[in-house]
């Protein structure tokens, strides 16, 4: 019996089997077709998604026209320190002839620098502090100017004495701020390009480091032109860089450093490993950030903070906005009129020092506001004080430094302009506890889409280099360890 029925099994057998091949057909050119169409999409889409980023530009700031036919001097001069008795004789008669109103009874630092532990450190300047010497200290790592967009741009690049067989050097771009220098980072140099030689690891990660004056700063000249801001700083770094023959970098900044280098990996993200911060500033406001700070000190994990933001950050009001009111002043006279405020401070030198130290002073821990001396020495030396006040006056550099917060401030008065471009590439962020602002890694993300690292600093203020050149050496590391891993 199963004979009469075999010839129907087949048939329906292969029936089944033509059935399926048709299905598979079907389903493979239904497949094909989708991720066809998928790619057109994607294609389409794609420029549409494309990562943002701060156009490049040109620009020109030195004296005059910009020459059309002669090509800019492209070459790195080695670039000396030097100071003469002329100098030296001119500085102490005028520190001989300064002035001084007697501190109110108690102030402290309540109301600026106290003109009587002011006094103390005037005598100490013109009786003991020897600038031939700080010549000699500021010399001991190798200078270089190079002309980039019609002005002298003046740089320190310090590399490694001794490098492993096989161990690839870093080079890594550190930028200052206001009032500092250069010179902030004399510290922490050796700790980057040595680090083995101070304990800081076994050789893993090695730096080759170049620090800029930003233009109109120290020994770069001062542009000729207005409108010189962070994104024509961050155009020439890259353009420095690339003259050193550097492709890719990485870029570490507090203060305008902070700034400026976010502005280059917004520019050139191709170029930057790595960013590195010890400032962030995000002023993006809204509902979000509104429900964000008034829950933050209830329940701050429900929108994204921990308790060491919380501890930061609250209370809101006295930490963020008294705080800030009282420490800002100086912004509101440099970002409006810095000229007329600059001549009083480039004419004396103890005008100057009063102005410039205040901030090493309250900037370095809020609570110095309560001493007679502004605790200034608890942290710094005068000689190191001193040191970067006297850059400010040999070079006669104050004006033009102030004039970069009117240059910036003027065309993006809240400071919001480069939030709204992200930064994509690899960022570390060091958050010290007595820095000006806190800016918690749940609010840094909604500019810094990549935060490889953050870290809660245990000490430190505003000029971390300078004060707490071990602990930001070592962060940096952990960061280019990490990013180099990835």
């Amino acid at each position: 019996m199963w004979q009469e029925f075999l010839p129907n099994i087949w048939e329906t057998f292969l029936s089944k089997v033509r059935s399926f091949e048709y299905s598979y057909k079907n389903a493979a050119l239904v497949s094909v077709a989708t991720l066809g169409v998928g790619g057109m999409l994607v294609y389409w889409l794609r420029p549409r998604y494309k990562i943002k980023t701060i156009e490049m530009g040109d620009g020109w700031w030195g004296a005059g026209e910009r020459p059309l036919k002669r090509k800019e001097d492209e070459s790195i001069r080695p670039f000396r320190i030097e100071t003469s008795d002329k100098e030296i004789e001119d500085l102490h008669h005028r520190l001989d002839q300064a002035r001084y109103t007697p501190p109110l009874e108690g102030a402290a630092f309540h109301y600026g620098f106290n003109s009587s532990y002011l006094q103390k450190v005037v005598a100490y300047w013109r009786n003991q502090f020897d600038w031939r010497k700080q010549v000699e200290v500021l010399n001991k790592y190798p200078h270089f100017q190079t002309t980039i967009e019609g002005i002298d741009i003046h740089f320190i690049h310090v590399k490694p004495s001794y490098i492993p067989h096989g161990q690839a050097v870093q080079p890594l771009l550190m930028v200052h701020g206001w009032p500092g220098s250069f010179y902030e980072f004399y510290k922490i140099i050796p700790l980057l390009t040595e680090p083995a030689s101070h304990g800081l690891n076994e050789g893993d990660i090695v730096f080759e480091v170049i620090c800029p004056s930003i233009p109109g700063y120290g020994f770069s000249e001062a542009p000729h032109k207005q409108g010189f801001d962070a994104i024509a700083t961050a155009r020439i770094f890259h353009k420095l860089m690339n003259r050193l023959g550097f492709k890719e970098y990485y870029l570490q900044g507090g203060d305008w450093g902070s700034r400026i280098t976010t502005n280059m990996a917004q520019m050139l993200p191709e170029s930057v490993k790595g960013l590195h911060l010890n400032l962030v500033f995000i002023n993006k406001q809204g509902l979000g950030r509104m429900i964000s700070v008034m829950l933050g000190s209830y329940v701050p994990w429900l929108v994204g903070l921990t308790r060491e933001d919380a501890r930061r950050i609250y209370p809101f009001i006295q930490k963020n906005i008294y705080d800030l009111l009282r420490e800002s002043g100086y912004l509101h006279i440099q970002a409006t009129k810095p000229d007329t405020a600059g001549c009083g401070l480039n004419d004396s030198p103890v005008g100057l020092a009063a102005y410039i130290l205040e901030k090493f002073s309250t900037w370095t821990d809020k609570s110095f506001l309560q001493k007679e001396d502004g605790g200034l020495e608890s942290k710094y030396c005068l000689d190191e004080l001193l040191t970067n006040v006297m850059i400010y006056w040999v070079t006669s550099s104050i004006v033009s430094s102030m004039r970069f917060y009117k240059e910036n401030i003027a065309n993006d008065p809240d400071l919001t302009l480069y939030s709204r471009v992200g930064v994509y590439v690899p960022t570390g962020i060091a958050a010290f506890p007595q820095e000006i602002v806190h800016t918690p890694r749940v609010w840094a993300k909604q500019v810094f889409k990549n935060i490889v690292t953050y870290s809660y600093m245990p000490r430190g203020g505003h000029f971390a280099a300078f004060e707490e050149p071990k602990l930001l050496a070592q962060d940096i590391m952990h960061f280019v360890r990490k990013v180099e891993q990835l």
